[in-house]
């Protein structure tokens, strides 16, 4: 009551109280909004027009693990001698696309093979494709067919499956037929990161053999391109956590927190000024 008697009844109290809220209200603004600095992919730390990245290594080929899915296929000068190795989709005549690589792929098993025609389970766990493709395609000719046969064997992964989460356009799995593919791609193929999403901090969970593991990427310095992690492997899970600005819920602009504040202060003065008319 007392705090009250002095803002109604001294100017100069008031003045002061007035100048305080002022300062308080650009101070927070100021803070709640999202500097140009965090939401910029890529940046270098020096001005350039034109710049050479030096070309990194890219990472080794990937080793196969538990709940992959492969595509394999078999040619031959006779097609009719390798039906067998290429399905055409009798389980489900109707399927198409991504389904149709759930019936006729072959997956491998929590034992680390997987079963084809006639050769039985062959062992794939931690090979890389080329390595299975050698395999198969060895087996074949040393005993069913002879190399005048001209088996062609070609064995890839069913796409690049990736589960994204948290601040992005389209949160959700996807996979892409491709062989490499980016964690810039992998972004913007969700719908991008949303403007309260943090790029400075992305999180990556990725399968190995004897668990998972939790790493970090920076994607606002250039530096990212030649992090380990900058190129997506099947079965990653990518998060992409909140800014403070969307906790406190003050905008993600100065003119939305000055807005919010401001309807606050509006509101609160509202509030005193009816509670001294009573």
């Amino acid at each position: 009551m007392v705090a009250l008697y002095l803002f109604t009844n001294n100017p100069y109290f008031s003045m002061r109280f007035a100048s305080v809220l002022v300062l308080l209200l650009v101070m927070v603004s100021f803070s709640s909004c999202i500097s140009k600095k965090r939401l910029t992919y890529l940046q270098q730390n020096e001005t350039a027009t034109d710049s050479l990245i030096p070309v990194q290594k890219l990472p080794d080929a990937y080793r196969l693990q538990v709940h992959d899915l492969l595509s394999i296929r078999v040619k031959a000068l006779d097609p009719n001698f390798v039906d067998i190795f290429n399905p055409v989709g009798d389980a489900n005549p109707n399927a198409t696309g991504e389904e149709r690589l759930y019936y006729d792929g072959f997956v491998v098993n929590p034992h680390g093979n997987i079963r084809i025609p006639i050769l039985g389970e062959i062992p794939v766990l931690g090979l890389t494709v080329e390595e299975v493709r050698e395999n198969i395609e060895k087996r074949l000719l040393d005993e069913y067919y002879k190399a005048e046969a001209n088996i062609f064997v070609t064995v890839k992964l069913s796409g690049i499956r990736y589960t994204i989460n948290g601040e992005i356009g389209r949160p959700g799995s996807n996979i892409i037929y491709r062989d490499e593919i980016t964690i810039m791609e992998a972004i913007a193929n969700s719908g991008d990161i949303t403007i309260t999403g943090d790029r400075t901090d992305v999180v990556l969970i990725r399968q190995y053999p004897l668990g998972q593991k939790v790493h970090h990427i920076d994607l606002t310095t250039i530096d990212a391109m030649n992090s380990p992690y900058y190129y997506v492997q099947p079965n990653d899970l990518i998060l992409i956590n909140p800014l403070p600005q969307k906790s406190l819920g003050t905008g993600t602009t100065g003119l939305q927190s000055f807005t919010t504040i401001l309807t606050v202060v509006a509101a609160l003065t509202s509030t005193i000024l009816l509670f001294i008319r009573l």
